[in-house]
């Protein structure tokens, strides 16, 4: 009698961290939008510095909340570093990348991320994935190939950077998912500290005045890209990495919307058919994980999850 009320309790947790997801994958869409735009006048190391102290504006109550010494006292150090190490080759990457290529053209790499993840997770994390939710994500991944079109312009060293980061992206959220008995606060506050250390080192000798507008779009990036981290690394905590995996092509819907805002960009043809075909390959492998969680298996068609 009580494992109905703990089954249904566990997929509460699972919709809360879709939810998460989704939320934080709108912040990382504003965080890249508005790093386009800042790139655009400054080194990558002056915003990655800039950014990583105006995240701390979020992040030291919740430090001073937690008690400063926990951040110390972490599980599995190895693990933790090579997280950082990723997460910060990932942001300075996609930084880099965009100062030369359009915000589409790098996001196409970026993708390919829940390809990585479910691949990653589905030999480290143990979370079986079926041939029917490997067909539905690179269903999505042509979607996206649709609705981008690569250029020729990603076969250039800027490409490599996409290619590379999107890679320690994948691999960073993986490694959050291993690492979920870590609080969402320690995570982070490493992360920022590292991208605030490669900042600082890569804006010596390039370093530009900004005006109060532009000084204050960087602290505020640092804002919402702390705010995007802490909603993934929770969701990541909440559901099953290759579940939430896919819920990564939202960040198409959301590039299109914020395109239109802020550079007046209008989606033509094949972004709508590719953004369609991403979100019902989405649907899919959300609906397919369900149905696999409240049917009895022997009702289900097997292929794993």
């Amino acid at each position: 009698m009580q494992s109905q009320p703990v089954a249904l309790g566990a997929r509460n947790l699972v919709m809360v961290g879709v939810g998460l997801m989704l939320l934080g994958d709108f912040l990382f869409s504003l965080n890249d939008a508005m790093g386009k735009w800042l790139v655009a006048s400054f080194s990558v190391g002056q915003v990655l510095l800039i950014r990583s102290l105006g995240s701390f504006l979020l992040l030291l109550p919740m430090i001073v909340r937690q008690g400063p010494m926990r951040i110390f006292r972490v599980e599995r150090k190895d693990l933790q570093l090579a997280r950082v190490v990723l997460a910060t080759l990932d942001v300075t990457l996609f930084y880099a990348a965009v100062a030369y290529l359009p915000l589409a053209d790098v996001m196409t790499f970026y993708m390919a991320g829940p390809i990585y993840i479910a691949a990653l997770s589905h030999f480290f994390l143990n979370e079986r994935i079926g041939w029917r939710r490997w067909l539905a994500v690179l269903v999505g991944f042509c979607g996206v190939l649709i609705a981008l079109r690569p250029s020729t312009a990603m076969f250039s060293l800027p490409s490599l950077f996409g290619v590379v980061g999107s890679l320690s992206f994948a691999l960073s959220l993986v490694l959050s998912r291993h690492l979920r008995g870590t609080s969402d606060t320690t995570l982070v506050t490493w992360q920022m500290i590292a991208a605030l250390v490669v900042g600082a080192a890569m804006s010596v000798g390039d370093w530009r005045p900004a005006t109060t507008v532009e000084f204050t779009g960087m602290v505020a990036l640092g804002v919402v890209a702390s705010c995007a981290h802490l909603l993934i690394t929770r969701s990541l905590k909440l559901a099953p990495a290759s579940l939430l995996a896919p819920l990564q092509y939202t960040l198409l819907i959301w590039a299109v919307v914020l395109g239109y805002i802020f550079f007046g960009d209008i989606p033509d043809a094949p972004v709508i058919i590719g953004g369609t075909i991403i979100v019902i390959a989405g649907l899919f492998i959300f609906h397919r994980k369900n149905l696999l969680e409240t049917i009895p298996p022997e009702a289900v068609s097997p292929d794993g999850h």
